[in-house]
């Protein structure tokens, strides 16, 4: 939910627009990183299968945010990433993004202030997920996201808060009597 800067989002005005279908793969894990992605309509999800088989998500990003920030750094994909709606996704080399950066420094500092953003959300994230009982995960993700999203997108908050989707609708269903 760290929302892309207008200065960095201008390094994809010229990029590849490609599109996903519900639930296709936009990268696996251990892929090589030969680009970087913004969304430009849709949701996509950073996925690591848990070993109950459970999904655990890292991010997820819907329109103008980027997706796995760190790969600009990295050699290979830690987790997957798939499409959660139909998706069209701006596509630019990884090579291109960071010369552009290594070229700006105002375009280098809009980067940064952007992944110290991401951090503190990906904090946030961490202390709900640390919170001990469902209610209380829930309640944190309420305070901090607003509302819950419709019906048919509810399983997506219980991969967020990293509990079973009976788990979520259980308490949903606690709330409502």
């Amino acid at each position: 939910m760290a929302i892309m800067s207008l200065h960095i989002s201008s390094l994809f005005l010229q990029a590849q627009d490609r599109h996903f279908d519900v639930g296709e793969p936009i990268f696996r894990t251990d892929d090589p990183v030969t680009h970087m992605f913004l969304v430009r309509q849709g949701d996509a999800a950073l996925v690591r299968t848990l070993p109950s088989g459970d999904q655990a998500y890292l991010q997820r990003a819907a329109e103008n945010e980027l997706l796995a920030e760190a790969s600009a750094y990295a050699t290979t994909y830690h987790c997957d990433c798939i499409a959660l709606k139909r998706s069209t996704l701006a596509v630019l080399p990884r090579s291109q993004f960071r010369t552009s950066l290594r070229s700006d420094p105002d375009m280098a500092d809009s980067w940064g202030a952007h992944l110290a953003r991401s951090v503190q959300h990906t904090r946030m994230r961490s202390e709900i997920r640390s919170l001990k009982t469902v209610a209380a995960r829930l309640d944190a993700w309420l305070a901090e996201y607003g509302p819950l999203p419709d019906k048919g997108e509810w399983q997506t908050v219980a991969y967020e808060l990293s509990v079973s989707r009976e788990a979520l609708y259980r308490e949903l269903a606690r709330r409502r009597s």
